[in-house]
């Protein structure tokens, strides 16, 4: 299998999330300093009111706005296990696959194979977490609830973004071959997590080939007549239209 992943992407992100957290620390910081100034300090009263009233109110949010985006951040590009890595360890397709990754965002993973066009929406949440239908649930108590707060690490709605993965990358599939039909898939990353499955309205599956039910049995699973899929010569030019 041919992995084509956008490194350059992956790097700038990585350095945006380090600089909103050393940004948010510093404004936490410098905030902390401002409103407790007036009393490490002897300063006129109009200026202590600012200190302490006026700039606190405008510094304390926009720290607290840097360091949700920051969390963010860190959790999609510098969270590991790596989800492009662990889709490239553990997918065994053949030489005519190719896996995208980062290059048609907000699609993170798109996987061409014999099989089909792939959308694949990635969720590096460890924990429990249960799907029946279109339900999902993560059931939490106590001190998890507070983590899950704290990390910002809550499911969302896997189905809801892999059928938004699946249309956008229609949209880029259409003008070459119209004729195929883009499947999203949710793929478990994190090894730790532990996923119950019942009738899922869309596949949901795990990236390691060690745990069932695995993306790569998944993949194989399907009969190659079921999906029609890109030929090698519109593979080449959708990857001309799309990757830069």
């Amino acid at each position: 299998m041919r992995v084509v992943t956008n490194d350059k992407l992956v790097r700038s992100r990585k350095r945006l999330a380090q600089y909103l957290f050393f940004f948010s620390l510093f404004l936490l910081i410098f905030g902390f300093i401002t409103i407790n100034a007036p009393l490490l300090f002897e300063i006129e009263a109009s200026v202590a009111n600012f200190l302490s009233l006026v700039l606190p109110a405008i510094i304390l949010p926009v720290a607290f706005i840097t360091s949700l985006a920051s969390v963010r951040m860190t959790n999609w590009w510098m969270r590991v296990p790596r989800p492009e890595a662990v889709l490239t360890e553990n997918l065994k397709l053949g030489k005519d696959a190719v896996l995208y990754n980062y290059y048609h965002l907000p699609v993170r993973h798109v996987l061409i194979c014999q099989q089909g066009v792939f959308a694949l929406v990635t969720r590096y949440q460890d924990g429990k977490h249960e799907v029946e239908g279109d339900t999902w649930r993560s059931p939490r108590r106590g001190l998890g609830v507070l983590t899950k707060l704290f990390r910002m690490d809550g499911l969302g709605d896997p189905f809801g973004d892999a059928r938004k993965a699946a249309a956008h990358v229609q949209t880029l599939i259409d003008p070459i071959a119209p004729e195929v039909q883009v499947q999203g898939v949710v793929v478990f990353t994190d090894p730790r997590a532990k996923v119950t499955i019942t009738t899922p309205v869309l596949p949901v599956v795990r990236a390691q080939t060690r745990i069932a039910p695995s993306l790569q049995d998944f993949i194989k699973g399907i009969h190659k007549s079921q999906f029609q899929t890109l030929t090698p010569e519109q593979i080449a030019a959708f990857e001309a239209a799309t990757v830069a």
